[in-house]
């Protein structure tokens, strides 16, 4: 067996429309169906779907704070420029959405932020050129703060 790409990510949500606006408005991800009541799907265009939304309800348990096993963050690459992540970074924050921190991976220029139910997302941009494609150890630099001056 060989994975070649990921896929799509399931997410169990406790408010379905809370969620949907935030995937969907604010990030920018197009919704192409609907599963029942209780499901959204979302793609970017790359595939049938990326994302799947289930709405588990208001009483389902929160995500633990601290270590924990399981789903630390994904990551969505939102562009190729700092410009782009510059963009993104004032929508976020018009939106009222808390970014929870920054970096700069060398390969990547990063922003985290949480959803509504507590996930962790990383929106990024590659740094051009792509220097991990030449250079694949670069993956393993060590973080800096990202500056986008």
């Amino acid at each position: 067996m060989n994975v070649i790409e990921l896929g799509h990510i399931v997410l169990y949500v406790r408010d379905l429309e809370r969620s949907r606006h935030f995937y969907g408005d604010i990030l920018g991800w197009r919704e192409v169906g609907k599963l029942g009541r209780h499901g959204v799907v979302f793609s970017s265009g790359r595939t049938h779907h990326e994302l799947l939304l289930l709405e588990v309800g208001p009483d389902a348990n929160p995500i633990p704070k601290g270590r924990r096993l399981g789903l630390y963050h994904f990551g969505l690459k939102i562009g190729e420029s700092d410009e782009e992540l510059r963009e993104a970074i004032k929508r976020l924050q018009a939106e009222g959405v808390e970014i929870v921190g920054t970096a700069d991976h060398t390969v990547t220029h990063s922003v985290y932020i949480l959803d509504p139910d507590g996930n962790e997302i990383e929106l990024y941009i590659d740094v051009q050129p792509p220097i991990w494609r030449d250079s694949p150890g670069s993956i393993f630099a060590p973080v800096r703060p990202l500056s986008l001056e």
